[in-house]
């Protein structure tokens, strides 16, 4: 009797030992009951991008108290033309003796204006001067100068250079790339471009994997079967087109980590989506991928960032557009991204350890309050709480914190318990 008892304990499936280690797996119903809640979810995407691609609401129809501008994208032809057309009026102002300036839309915090209609940060009209004369700004002039002749020259040549490319052709003058990269984007305000359109790409960062295939520069690429570390994504974005998916939904993610982990095990096999990250602050051309594919999928985007007020300010930055970069905010942005985790109230939700919980300084602290006081916040009930949760409590956690109940925790209970109990905001 006491060995018939001792066998049913070494072949019972459903050991004690089993339950803690993976807590909350019980609760997961069939895999095909989830992809149906995901259907249902790509279904209501794809009718809600229909409705906006036919009814757009831009920045020029709405009635809004201050002047905005916003840049477009220009072929290369008119970008030159406009550069010729600002060194001609500038030679004709050092021939009447006034020297020369530049006109400078300002993309101070002060000038920034978030537009609920939109659900994106916009650059206002305020503009500074920056004139040669002046030892304040003697050399930030040259700089654009310099810049702008560097831009010509691409525009003849018609090629690409990289941020980096450019820094190099006068160190003794740029010192710094932050110096050159910021007068960069000042150009592109200055003749009303986006950046993309002056022929200048940072390097590649970002990476995607899963349930897409597109071609880049006239190869097709097949997502699946990139291996684990996914395919980069082209710093070029007019390379990228002919985009193809069978996938349900596009999974977010904010660190390389969680990437790796997700396509390791294979988790856009077992729920159809399609898997990209920037691999920490997102970059132009991850931004400009992500937009691409939600507006020519028509695919939910949802989201996975570490609890704490970065993981929130990078998922603001996909959603709502950068301060630095308002001016380009309308071709940046990626619309209705549904926050997934990971969720302060996550932390007691799903019992993540004391130990795996890390205690906000000081700065988090601040930044968590000042993201209370951001418009794009304050119009969505569930940021605010989930917020006043991460202040009050003092706590944060990365996504790595699920580690603690397995390493695949993360893609066999956590985020199919999420998707199943439709836990998004």
């Amino acid at each position: 009797m006491a060995d018939k008892k001792k066998k049913r304990r070494q072949t019972d499936p459903d050991s004690d030992s089993e339950s803690e280690a993976l807590p909350f797996k019980k609760l997961l119903k069939s895999d095909s009951t989830i992809l149906s809640t995901l259907k249902t979810l790509a279904t209501a995407s794809a009718t809600a991008g229909t409705s906006s691609a036919a009814n757009p609401i831009t920045l020029s129809s709405l009635s809004l108290s201050s002047t905005c501008r916003e840049v477009t994208d220009l072929p290369l032809s008119s970008v030159q033309s406009h550069i010729e057309t600002l060194a001609l009026s500038l030679a004709h102002s050092i021939l009447a003796g006034n020297g020369f300036s530049f006109s400078v839309p300002s993309r101070a915090s002060t000038n920034q204006l978030y537009v609920p209609e939109l659900d994106r940060i916009v650059l206002k009209h305020k503009t500074s001067t920056r004139p040669y004369a002046n030892v304040a700004t003697v050399r930030k002039t040259t700089i654009t100068t310099r810049i702008m002749q560097l831009i010509h020259q691409l525009c003849l040549k018609n090629i690409h250079v990289t941020k980096r490319d450019l820094f190099y052709t006068d160190v003794k003058l740029f010192q710094d790339q932050t110096q050159s990269d910021a007068v960069l984007d000042d150009v592109s305000t200055i003749l009303g471009c986006t950046r993309s359109s002056l022929n200048v790409v940072a390097a590649e960062k970002g990476v995607v994997v899963g349930r897409l295939i597109f071609s880049d520069n006239g190869d097709m690429i097949d997502c699946t079967k990139m291996g684990m570390g996914g395919k980069a994504i082209p710093p070029n974005i007019d390379r990228v087109g002919d985009m193809q998916s069978d996938a349900l939904f596009i999974l977010l993610v904010e660190k390389d980590a969680a990437y790796m982990r997700l396509a390791e095990d294979r988790f856009y096999n077992r729920f159809p989506c399609i898997i990209v990250t920037a691999k920490g602050q997102p970059d132009v051309a991850t931004r400009l991928f992500l937009r691409k594919m939600k507006l020519e999928l028509k695919l939910p985007v949802l989201a996975l960032v570490d609890s704490d007020p970065y993981g929130l300010k990078i998922l603001s930055v996909y959603g709502c557009g950068s301060k630095n970069m308002s001016y380009d905010s309308a071709n940046l942005t990626t619309p209705d991204i549904k926050w997934l985790g990971i969720r302060p109230s996550d932390l007691d939700k799903y019992k993540i350890p004391e130990q795996c919980r890390l205690p906000m300084t000081e700065q988090d602290i601040k930044t968590g309050k000042d993201l209370l006081e951001e418009d794009f916040v304050k119009k969505n009930p569930g940021w605010v709480e989930e917020l006043n949760i991460m202040v009050k409590t003092k706590q944060k956690a990365e996504i790595q914190a699920l580690s603690s109940f397995g390493f695949q925790y993360l893609s066999e209970v956590y985020l199919p318990l999420k998707l199943q109990q439709k836990d998004w905001l």
